[in-house]
């Protein structure tokens, strides 16, 4: 059985368990307000631990390696700077010494507004990720729990009348509990107001396309192992500590669509013809090609994407340069994608945020360049930026200096409802104090 017969008829996708997204139900309880600046959000978690140096700061090597005074800016399709004329290990070719070319002809912070010194509520990723999501990091919750409070996800389809389609969560991975981040354990939110989330590299990497690209059905007597495969193979992209996600519920339209997404992407697979950014060698890069395909699908009022490959600063520098100028060539090409969407393009804001910094003193840890590596603890860590553009947002203004920040990583949920209509007041008693839109910080 060819696998389009297998999606239409098999009982697994008759139930909707596939392996892409968590499928959640449409339910609404108020219309949008209609007060919206945009149609389309797309918020892109810089997540990982940049450091500001090296970001905002354009230091390069000038201020993390001894010996090494060669500045510049590595992220130059986000950032308006000149980029390093020397020690050049951030690019493709041998030793990296090939710069990736720009996508844009103008950077980002030249098409709308740098908020260039924003604090982190956390050092750490989850309870950064958690203060980008949920707009607060409330004391004990850690890994392996999920938000306390409402997401951005519950309150966009819970006060904005938004359906399960319309507000996504693409991670680059299912670790560090990222699937536990598209809805909270809030008893008066939660898993029927929350968003869909979609681990692409997952789904379709290769054991995805093991298991379901040319899926048949497995006869019951004969064939147990490989239907005992295809089970732990489902249960450990839906797991929750062992346990199986809740329940799935998206309307019968939306569960076809989505069944359409997958059949669509593993076709574009298999024909080499799924979107990607032109330098694609890391999971960042592939997870933004993902997303581009999704926007391109379901033009979804939100997207949350997820990036983290620069988390290896913690014992590779160079892996971290690579990593932080491939994010930027991913940002680049999904900005760049979105005006390819007719329903998109000039209706769409972007916002870029860090969910924490790093250090400002080395660790011990030396790569292969002999370059010390740099973990996530102390004040610098909470030195983060934001970067917004479209709707509201003044081209070429920066807001907020070393010394003086503006904003806080919270904000970034905050502006995401502001934008797309939903009467903020109705958050304020779960925010971290202060929590306030990008938009009112100009």
């Amino acid at each position: 059985m060819i696998r389009r017969e297998f999606l239409k008829k098999s009982t697994l996708a008759g139930a909707g368990a596939i392996t892409a997204p968590y499928l959640l139900p449409s339910g609404r309880l108020f219309a949008a307000s209609g007060n919206r600046s945009a149609n389309h959000v797309v918020l892109v978690m810089f997540a990982g631990g940049v450091r500001h140096q090296e970001a905002v700061g354009m230091r390069y090597l000038d201020d993390s390696q001894v010996g090494e005074p060669y500045p510049g800016n590595i992220m130059y399709n986000m950032l308006t700077g000149a980029p390093p004329e020397m020690k050049i290990v951030y690019g493709t070719g041998e030793g990296g010494i090939n710069p990736i070319p720009p996508i844009l002809s103008q950077s980002l912070a030249s098409q709308g507004t740098l908020f260039a010194e924003v604090e982190a509520l956390s050092t750490g990723h989850f309870g950064g990720l958690n203060s980008i999501i949920q707009g607060s990091v409330p004391g004990g919750q850690g890994l392996k729990q999920r938000p306390v409070n409402p997401t951005i996800f519950e309150y966009l389809r819970r006060h904005g009348g938004y359906g399960a389609t319309d507000t996504w969560f693409v991670g680059n991975s299912i670790g560090g509990s990222l699937p536990l981040l598209n809805y909270s354990a809030n008893p008066d939110y939660g898993i029927k107001y929350g968003g869909n989330f979609f681990a692409p590299l997952i789904t379709f990497g290769e054991q995805g396309f093991e298991y379901l690209g040319n899926a048949k059905v497995y006869h019951p007597e004969n064939e147990l192992a490989p239907m005992y495969q295809l089970k732990a193979f489902l249960d450990n992209n839906f797991a929750n500590n062992g346990l199986l996600l809740d329940s799935l519920g998206n309307t019968e339209e939306e569960k076809q669509s989505i069944k359409m997404f997958m059949d669509l992407m593993y076709e574009k697979i298999q024909a080499g013809t799924i979107t990607l950014p032109p330098v694609t060698d890391n999971a960042d890069t592939a997870t933004v090609g993902f997303a581009c395909e999704l926007l391109s699908w379901f033009k979804p009022a939100f997207s949350v994407v997820n990036l983290s490959s620069v988390d290896a600063c913690h014992s590779d520098f160079t892996g971290y340069l690579k990593s932080l100028h491939r994010a930027d060539h991913a940002v680049g090409f999904l900005w760049d994608y979105i005006q390819q969407i007719p329903e998109m393009a000039g209706n769409t804001t972007l916002i870029c945020v860090p969910e924490c910094g790093r250090n400002d003193n080395p660790n011990a840890i030396l790569d292969d360049n002999n370059w010390l590596a740099y973990d996530h603890s102390d004040f610098n860590s909470t030195r983060i930026f934001s970067l917004c553009v479209g709707a509201g947002f003044e081209p070429g203004l920066v807001r907020g200096s070393e010394g003086n920040p503006i904003g806080r990583a919270s904000d970034a949920m905050m502006t995401a409802a502001d934008i797309l209509g939903v009467d903020t007041s109705l958050m304020s008693p779960y925010l971290y104090g202060g929590t306030t839109s990008f938009l009112d910080q100009l």
